[in-house]
């Protein structure tokens, strides 16, 4: 069976890279071209290279950068991965998705966009039903996102607590690792033996997106979830990981044993379907007393092609009516391009490709 040609939008910068490093021997998906900016057309990945953990094989190091030129992609490609700034991210996909094009876009531009789904394939699988009615379907275009980074990470085990105890309060500090600023992100002066306890826009995204993410999506229309959230979002010293402090009220009242073996044996139709970056387990609980951590937990899951893509849940707790919590997740690969990879090996598991 041949491959869908997909082009990867935004190529030299850290998302874009983990696209292209994704898309290496993957069993669904060819890549059909690398986009970037016109100072870097001609440009090979290696002369662009910023993922430092991952060996990419010598053919792709060697592939040339083009400038983007949407109408060529649209003809040579059934696919976009964008890594694009929000910025320019907006106009771009709507165009490449007008021209026929399936978006899978990591940027923020469409995420609240009217028939736009925020897709977490073992989250809100139903809610990829709303690009029937996108304007853009009639040509067989169609935009997806996949959330923000700390968003992204988060919701997984959420789900799990909604789905067997009911959500009325979610409390989130985050501590957001320096590669969710891109590249080369924070000036270092600023981070090394710092914290900067401002985000822009971070805490704002966290508390709308967890809503449409987590709510339902009938009659044309997404319907937000009702529990509150609150968020607190401080970027750390730390190149990948971002760790978030969870405190929730529920409308149950779990032992804490319990409510670990809930989010130790969640699982959604990623899974079902075997879908090649989907992780076996999406939540994976740890009992240290002192896990989860960046250095030790980013890269969870497997089979190795979903290594980054579990979120990793420690001490847990239970105080009066609330439970405490630590939970960890790549941020470029489950919060970023795996998100954005797997939404659309489910797409095509959905004949939607």
């Amino acid at each position: 069976m041949s491959k869908i040609r997909v082009a990867v939008l935004g190529a030299t910068g850290m998302i874009g890279q983990r696209f292209i490093q994704m898309l290496e021997d993957h069993p669904y998906f060819d890549i059909e071209g690398l986009y970037a900016s016109e100072r870097s057309d001609g440009k090979r990945l290696r002369d662009v290279l910023k993922v430092r953990d991952h060996v990419y094989k010598e053919e792709t190091l060697d592939m040339k950068m083009e400038a983007m030129d949407l109408k060529k992609i649209a003809k040579n490609a059934r696919v976009a991965f964008s890594g694009l700034p929000s910025d320019l991210a907006g106009k771009t996909e709507s165009d490449l998705a007008e021209d026929g094009m399936a978006v899978f876009s990591n940027a923020g531009a469409h995420r609240m966009d009217k028939h736009v789904s925020i897709l977490v394939p073992e989250v809100n699988p139903t809610h990829i039903d709303s690009i029937k009615d996108q304007d853009t379907y009639r040509n067989g275009g169609f935009i997806i996102t996949n959330a923000n980074c700390s968003a992204g990470g988060i919701v997984p085990p959420l789900a799990a607590i909604r789905n067997a105890y009911g959500l009325d309060l979610v409390s989130v500090s985050t501590y957001q690792a320096l590669s969710g600023a891109g590249y080369p992100g924070v000036p270092s002066m600023d981070t090394v033996g710092n914290v900067i306890p401002f985000i822009g826009g971070e805490e704002e995204k966290m508390e709308s997106e967890l809503a449409k993410m987590l709510g339902t999506y009938e009659n044309k229309a997404f319907a937000y979830a009702k529990f509150r959230t609150l968020a607190n979002c401080a970027r750390v010293p730390v190149i990948d990981g971002h760790l978030e402090a969870l405190v929730v009220r529920m409308n149950a009242a779990p032992s804490v044993e319990e409510l670990a073996e809930t989010l130790r044996s969640f699982r959604g139709e990623p899974q079902t379907l075997k879908l090649p970056s989907a992780p076996v387990q999406p939540v994976i609980v740890r009992t240290e007393n002192n896990r989860p951590q960046p250095a030790l937990d980013a890269y969870a899951g497997s089979p190795e092609r979903a290594r980054g893509m579990a979120t990793t849940v420690g001490r847990i707790r239970k105080s009066d009516e609330y439970y405490k919590m630590f939970m960890l997740s790549h941020n470029t690969i489950r919060g970023g391009a795996g998100g954005s990879m797997l939404n659309a090996e489910f797409a095509k598991a959905k004949k939607l490709l």
